[in-house]
This record gives structure tokens, sequence and C-alpha cells, in this order.
């Protein structure tokens, strides 16, 4: 069963540049993790919006156990203007 993640990040006007770098930098890191299919940034409004898939849920706590030792800035800051909305996405069954 696929699972994704759809994240969005609400940084102020001044920190929006180096935010989208900050998420192609972590959509690199889950790449490069077992069972990532895709990983994105997209804009919208005055969020930056970050889209993952991957193959399970075991690929899934794997890429987060994963961010957690390489140190990557994750963690929401006072560079974001509100807290961030994510939202994890399941794959039906077939035929459901």
């Amino acid at each position: 069963m696929k699972v994704a993640m759809l994240a969005n990040h609400y940084p102020h006007a001044a920190h929006r540049d180096a935010f989208v770098e900050r998420v192609h930098r972590v959509a690199e890191e889950f790449l490069r993790g077992p069972g990532c299919l895709s990983a994105e940034c997209w804009l919208t409004g005055d969020a930056v919006v970050s889209f993952v898939r991957w193959e399970s849920e075991e690929a899934f706590v794997t890429a987060f156990t994963a961010l957690r030792t390489e140190e990557l800035d994750i963690d929401h800051d006072e560079r974001e203007s509100r807290p961030r909305e994510i939202v994890k996405l399941v794959e039906p069954p077939a035929g459901a």
C-alpha cells in the first residue's frame, strides 16, 4: 500500500526562497532513501507545498528516521508565519 505526505509550509515572505531551497534539500534526501517514489516542491499563494510518495508505510517511517540522522533542518521555526498543515495519504485497496 502506497503512502504519501502533503505538507503546506508558510514561510514569511523574506524567507520564501530559502524555504524553497530547504524543501528541495529534504526532497533530495527522501529520494535517496529506499522506497521513495517521488518528492516534489510546489508553490501556491503564500504556501510552499511538498508532496512525497513512498511504496509502503515502512518506507515512510524509515525516511523520517533517516532525516533525523542527517540533521536536516525540518522543524517548524520562526521563519514560518504559521504552523504547517500536514496530511498523510494512504492508497486505497484495489476496487475500493
